[in-house]
C-alpha cells in the first residue's frame, strides 16, 4: 500500500510540474509546487468513540500569486479514512481529493509565511472494506462529493528555492458515505495535519516586488528582484528603467549631487543631465549652495546665466543689481564695463547708474570731460561735468578806472524810449560790477546821456532813469548802493555832434566816473 501511494504521488507531481510550467508563462507571477503528507483523522458518526488506523492523505499541489497577499492552490491527494465502527469492526474508504484553495498570507518574510486558506473541491471515494454496521439508510460504496477544506499553515524558508510547510485543516463532505453508515443526520469529513517542501519556480515574467520590472529584466539589470528600490533613491526599479531611463543602480544617474528621486519628484529637474537648464552650475550647487532655480538658467532675471554670475563675475545670481548702483550686473559687464561689484567704479562719487542714467558721464573716468575736475565735483559745484571749459573758474574781468575819470560803458543797450536794459548788455555789466566788487574802496557815479531829439525835459527824465536802472542792477548783485550816486545829463553833453544818426547813437551812453 505504501508504494503505492509513494508512486502515485510522484506521478501526480510530475503531472504538475508540467502543467506548472506550461500554464505559468501565461500569468506574471512566480509558481510553487508542494508534496505533502498528512495525518487523517476521520469526522463521522464514528469518529467519538473509535480512533485511528491507517488515515493518512499525501498530496502534490500547485500555487500561483494571484496578487499579494492572495494566492491560488490546486492540489490532487491521495489517502484514505480508517477506523472502527461501533462493533469495534474495521472498515476502509480510499479518497482521491481533487481541490481548488485560495491562500491568504498573514505577513510574509524573509524566514517564514504563516497563511489561512478555504476553498471547495470535488473528491471520489471508494469504500475498501465495509463496517459490520448496518446503515439506516442506504449508501454509496463509492462516487464522488463536494468538498470544502479550511484550514491554517505556514511556509519556512530553507533556500531561495525550497520550502518547508506545515498545515492543519478540516474537509467537510457533501457525502454521508464516506463511512458505509448513513443516518440521514451528519455529513462526513476529516482532519488533516500535514508537512511538505515545496520547490519554488518562478517564471522570468514576474514581478516579485512589483517595481514595474519582470524577473528576467531584473536579472539582466542586475537589479535586487525583491526590492522594489534597489539605489534606494526614492523611484521604483521599473519608473527609472522605462519612464525617467535612470540607472536603477545608481542613486544619482547624472552625479549632479541630488537622488534620482529628489530631481523627479522634489525639484523636477532632469535626472539624466546635471545641469538641467544650461546654466553652467549642477543641479545640487544650484538647489543646495546658491539656492538658485535648477529649471531657469538666469535665476534673477539679469540676463547673465546663474553660472557665469557665480564663476565669471562673482555677481549675486539672486540680485539683478548685486552693487546696488542702479545697473543691472548684465549692463555693468556686457555693455558698460564697469565692476558690477563696485557701486562707483571710477571712484568720482557718482554711482555708475548715476552716470549712466542721470548725468550721461563715463561711469570710467572719473574727469569725464578731461577738464581737471572728477564729474562728482562739478555735480556738487553745478558746473557741466561733460565740459571741460567750466572745470577752472574764468578769471574776471575789471574795468580800469581813475579817481575823477569817466569811461564810456560801451556795450549797454536800452529799448526804444525806455528805461529797460536789454539782455545784450550784461557783459559790460558784469565788467561794472567785477571792478566794484574787487575794489571795496571805489565809490562812483552812474552818468546818464541822451542825444538832442525830443523835448530836453523828456531826455533829461530818460536819461536819469537809465542810471538808476543800472545802479539798480549792481545794488541787485550785491554792490552797496551807498557807494553809487547817478545823475542824468540829458542831451546836454553830448559827446559827438549830433548831425549824424551815427553821432546821435554814441551821444546815447552811460558813462562810469570813479569819485572816490
Amino acid at each position: 500500500m505504501i508504494s503505492k501511494v509513494i508512486h502515485g504521488s510522484a506521478v501526480l507531481l510530475i503531472v504538475l510540474i508540467f502543467i506548472s510550467s506550461s500554464n505559468s508563462q501565461l500569468r506574471d507571477y512566480g509558481v510553487k509546487i508542494g508534496a505533502q503528507i498528512n495525518a487523517a483523522l476521520p469526522a463521522s458518526e464514528y469518529w467519538e468513540s473509535h480512533g485511528l488506523k491507517e488515515s493518512y492523505l499525501s498530496r502534490v499541489f500547485c500555487r500561483f500569486e494571484i496578487a499579494e497577499p492572495l494566492h491560488a492552490e490546486f492540489g490532487i491527494g491521495y489517502g484514505s479514512l480508517a477506523g472502527f465502527d461501533f462493533n469495534m469492526n474495521y472498515y476502509r474508504t480510499e479518497i482521491i481529493p481533487f481541490e481548488g484553495r485560495f491562500l491568504l498570507n498573514l505577513g510574509e518574510s524573509d524566514f517564514w509565511n504563516p497563511y489561512l486558506y478555504a476553498g471547495f473541491g470535488a473528491l471520489s471515494f471508494r469504500v475498501t472494506h465495509l463496517a459490520s454496521v448496518a446503515s439506516p439508510k442506504p449508501t454509496d460504496e463509492d462516487g464522488f462529493t463536494g468538498i470544502i477544506p479550511a484550514g491554517i499553515g505556514t511556509e519556512f524558508k530553507i533556500s531561495d528555492n525550497i520550502l518547508f510547510d506545515v498545515s492543519l485543516g478540516a474537509n467537510y463532505s457533501l457525502s454521508d458515505n464516506l463511512n458505509n453508515y448513513n443516518n440521514g443526520f451528519m455529513k462526513d469529513g476529516y482532519y488533516n495535519a500535514g508537512v511538505g517542501f515545496i520547490f519554488v519556480s518562478e517564471s522570468g515574467e514576474s514581478d516579485d516586488d512589483h517595481d514595474g520590472l519582470m524577473n528576467n529584466e531584473e536579472k539582466e539589470l542586475r537589479t535586487d528582484p525583491d526590492n522594489p528600490d534597489t539605489d534606494g533613491d526614492g523611484l521604483q526599479d521599473g519608473e527609472e528603467v522605462h519612464k525617467y531611463r535612470t540607472n536603477p543602480l545608481k542613486a544619482d544617474t547624472d552625479g549632479d549631487g541630488l537622488k534620482d528621486g529628489d530631481e523627479v519628484m522634489r525639484y523636477k529637474s532632469d535626472p539624466v543631465k546635471a545641469d538641467t537648464d544650461d546654466d553652467g552650475l549642477r543641479d545640487a550647487d544650484e538647489v543646495m549652495k546658491y539656492q538658485t532655480n535648477p529649471l531657469k538658467p538666469d535665476s534673477d532675471g539679469d540676463k547673465l546665466s546663474d553660472g557665469d554670475e557665480v564663476l565669471v563675475y562673482k555677481t549675486d545670481p539672486l540680485k539683478a543689481d548685486t552693487d546696488d548702483d542702479g545697473l543691472t550686473d548684465s549692463e555693468e559687464t556686457l555693455k558698460y564695463k564697469t565692476d558690477p561689484l563696485k557701486t562707483d567704479t571710477d571712484g568720482d562719487n557718482l554711482k555708475d547708474g548715476e552716470e549712466v542714467n542721470t548725468h550721461k558721464t563715463n561711469p570710467l573716468i572719473a574727469d569725464t570731460d578731461g577738464g581737471t575736475v572728477n564729474d562728482g565735483v562739478e555735480i556738487l559745484k553745478a558746473t557741466n561735468p561733460l565740459d571741460p571749459s567750466d572745470d577752472v573758474p574764468k578769471e574776471k574781468e575789471v574795468l580800469k578806472v581813475e579817481v575823477g575819470k569817466a569811461i564810456v560803458l560801451d556795450g549797454i543797450v536800452f529799448k526804444t524810449g525806455s528805461a529797460e536794459i536789454s539782455p545784450e548788455s550784461e557783459e559790460i555789466l558784469s565788467k561794472a560790477f567785477n571792478t566794484l566788487e574787487q575794489n571795496l574802496e571805489i565809490e562812483v557815479e552812474i552818468q546818464g546821456h541822451t542825444d538832442n531829439v525830443g523835448k530836453r525835459a523828456m531826455n533829461m527824465k530818460l536819461s536819469q532813469s537809465r542810471a538808476e536802472s543800472v545802479k539798480n542792477y549792481l545794488a541787485a548783485k550785491g554792490i552797496s548802493a551807498t557807494r553809487i550816486t547817478t545823475k542824468g545829463f540829458g542831451p546836454d553833453k553830448p559827446g559827438t555832434p549830433n548831425t549824424t544818426a551815427e553821432g546821435k547813437q554814441k551821444n546815447r551812453r552811460i558813462e562810469f566816473l570813479r569819485t572816490k
